[in-house]
């Protein structure tokens, strides 16, 4: 089904919302998209290829950073554009290593600085959950927003640098839930 066919709409109390404007039937596909982002847990690391998700005992590593490993030549150059600057970011930081939540809101910001296309939903369109936090959470949330800022530096010097739509604090609350 194209986008068209779908419609946005918001729902009080529950967000945004997704409906087809035409009738449908069981098991149509109704839409299909990549992820906007993604990344590997510290855990799999090593055993997934981080491009196509598939476990393998024999992938090989990127020569760079030493971290992304991929099933082969050709799942690393699709996953390149994305990798690129991560690839960068993880070898100013060696050999420390970032929480798999700011490897993530770093991918996003990257995400959107270089493609800031508009889907059917955008980021920006993403609920925060910023009023559900306690002051303990959203202090948590402060501390991996500023823990992000040390990891981009060598791809972002300072915040003023990015659009103003994006704010690292907004990010997390935007990906992380809420327990």
């Amino acid at each position: 089904m194209e986008p068209a066919a779908l419609e946005r709409f918001h729902s009080p109390g529950k967000g945004s919302g997704l409906r087809s404007r035409r009738s449908v039937r069981p098991g149509e596909l109704l839409y299909r998209d990549v992820p906007f982002a993604y990344v590997l847990t510290k855990q799999q690391l090593g055993t997934v290829c981080e491009r196509c998700l598939r476990r393998n005992e024999n992938l090989h590593r990127c020569s760079q950073c030493k971290v992304a490993k991929y099933c082969g030549r050709s799942c690393q150059k699709e996953a390149w554009l994305d990798h690129k600057q991560e690839c960068k970011c993880l070898k100013s930081i060696e050999p420390n290593f970032p929480p798999d939540s700011v490897r993530l809101a770093g991918r996003i910001v990257f995400k959107l600085v270089i493609c800031p296309s508009e889907r059917l939903y955008s980021f920006s369109d993403l609920h925060s959950n910023s009023e559900q936090l306690n002051e303990e959470m959203k202090d948590g949330l402060r501390h991996l927003a500023q823990t992000l800022q040390l990891y981009l530096k060598t791809e972002i010097q300072d915040e003023s640098q990015l659009p103003p739509a994006i704010d690292f604090f907004q990010i997390f609350t935007k990906v992380m839930g809420v327990q």
